[in-house]
């Protein structure tokens, strides 16, 4: 059985989890908040960061290395998939997502909202958010792009990189600040994804003391 310590508004953590869903895999949650992170957590991983996958005694820390574990150890289904060319354009947008989506959206939409409430007690700054929700215009104009020309993000199967643009989307859709009217082709791709048997535990996470918004469980939204 795997444990997987991880909170529901850490993208890699919910990326992780979707993989093993998708792969079929029984596992385990013990969740730990990202803003407060344990001394017990930093002797698991020193960088104290989420999510840590632990199994068999073995533990595994780091997005990147517990991906590439999932995949090597559970192949099927492959979300590396295809020729060199097409699993380096995976990796590419999965690196898009988890570095620039999240430094340019993420921690300014979901650091002023969340992490300043629990860790500080304080509001979030109306310009930082405002700053995040241009970034996201521009992210999401890309994902149109993609899905335009693709079935998923990066060729005519899910993928990785799919997995990834998801779990990072979900945790800003579920605080309502994603305007998926003014773009309806990543509204589509994200509907295709939401609606997967793999999305269906991360619908039912909520975060203490603040709502999901009113389409965040609706498939068809």
């Amino acid at each position: 059985m795997v444990l997987l310590v991880h909170h529901s508004i850490s993208p890699q953590s919910r990326k992780i989890r979707l993989m093993m869903s998708e792969k079929k895999m029984l596992f385990v949650l013990k969740e730990e908040e990202p803003w407060n992170i344990s001394a017990d957590i930093c002797k698991l991983n020193p960088s104290g960061e989420l999510p840590i996958f632990i199994f068999d005694g073995n533990i595994i820390c780091g997005n990147y290395a517990i991906t590439e574990y999932l995949e090597e150890a559970y192949p099927e289904p492959h979300l590396l998939l295809g020729s060199a060319k097409q699993r380096a354009e995976i990796r590419r947008l999965t690196d898009w997502f988890d570095n620039k989506f999240y430094n340019e959206v993420y921690k300014y939409i979901v650091f002023e909202k969340i992490y300043k409430r629990f860790r500080d007690g304080a509001a979030p700054d109306s310009r930082i958010l405002k700053a995040g929700l241009n970034n996201l215009q521009y992210h999401l104009e890309y994902i149109d792009w993609l899905s335009e020309r693709n079935n998923y993000l990066a060729g005519q199967e899910v993928s990785l990189a799919d997995i990834t643009a998801a779990a990072h989307l979900s945790v800003i859709d579920y605080l309502g600040d994603v305007p998926w009217e003014d773009h309806k082709s990543a509204k589509l791709w994200y509907s295709k994804m939401k609606s997967r048997p793999s999305f269906k535990e991360l619908l039912k996470d909520t975060i203490k003391g603040i709502f999901p918004a009113k389409h965040y469980t609706n498939l068809d939204f």
